[in-house]
């Protein structure tokens, strides 16, 4: 099988991380382009959304030596690529191929206070080599991940095969829905398309993803987080906003109204966040 070409270069992500594909998971847009590969997942008659970067989620404990993550990327073909004045750097790890675009970011919880003791913000840390940046909800995707394996069989032309972790669509939805605020208005678009397929890619999962939040992630949240999350249906999708007709103009092609993202949204977000009978003691 030829492999395609995105999936080929996040291969080369995975083979520069296999010593540690059970504690690191990937999150963001490829989490979600994975999810079609999921047993669970419903046959999507259109394409998942194309992103250039891979998210990957570290732990902040993640059992590593020296600069053991950045010559495994090194050798792979990718080069870091600074960004900022933050010590150290944010960095994207680009693969230096003509013709390709693609690059790994990776991302460790931000726990505490955002203001290191000396001063200044707590934005990136070292590990293994990279730069990591430290941000508010990673706990949260990091949370009760799924396991999915990539295979050359797949598409995938890996050494070998390899199990790698993603964050489960529960915990996808739910820091979707905790950074919304923060987001800027291209970026609060996309991520409201990322929440519709999600919910569409899981529609007969619902139940399934309900316990999920209850049993697993709702426990790794604050209160006024679990709020935020269980009210999102009525507070980010009672209405039809400006921010859900922008994402329904990035997919003009599927015929998308605002209406139907919107409907879609409530309800299956109403069904896998409504209050249980359990509530957060946090």
């Amino acid at each position: 099988m030829n492999a395609n070409p995105e999936y080929a270069s996040f291969a080369r992500l995975v083979e520069s991380l296999r010593p540690w594909l059970d504690h690191v998971v990937i999150i963001g847009g490829w989490a979600h382009r994975l999810y079609r590969l999921h047993p669970l997942a419903e046959r999507q008659q259109y394409e998942p959304l194309a992103t250039l970067d891979a998210d990957v989620a570290l732990p902040r404990r993640l059992r590593v030596t020296r600069n053991e993550i950045y010559q495994r990327l090194r050798a792979n073909g990718f080069e870091p690529e600074f960004l900022g004045h933050h010590r150290p750097p944010a960095a994207h790890y680009r693969l230096t191929d003509p013709g390709i675009q693609f690059y790994a970011e990776f991302l460790t919880p931000l726990t505490g206070s955002a203001i290191a003791r000396r001063g200044g913000q707590k934005a990136t840390q070292r590990l293994g080599g990279i730069s990591s940046q430290n941000l508010r909800y990673i706990e949260v995707l990091l949370a009760d991940p799924w396991s999915l394996t990539l295979t050359a069989n797949g598409g995938f032309p890996l050494v070998d095969d390899a199990p790698v972790q993603i964050a489960n669509p529960v915990s996808f939805l739910a820091q979707k829905i905790l950074i919304h605020g923060r987001r800027n208005r291209e970026d609060r678009a996309k991520d409201i398309l990322y929440m519709h397929d999600t919910i569409e890619t899981f529609a007969e999962r619902i139940a399934d993803l309900q316990r999920g939040w209850v049993g697993n992630v709702r426990r790794e949240l604050h209160a006024n987080s679990v709020r935020t999350v269980e009210g999102a249906a009525a507070s980010v999708f009672g209405v039809v906003t400006d921010s859900i007709r922008a994402a329904s103009r990035i997919v003009q092609s599927r015929n998308l109204t605002p209406e139907a993202i919107r409907e879609t949204c409530n309800f299956g977000l109403t069904r896998i966040f409504g209050p249980g009978e359990q509530r957060n003691s946090s």
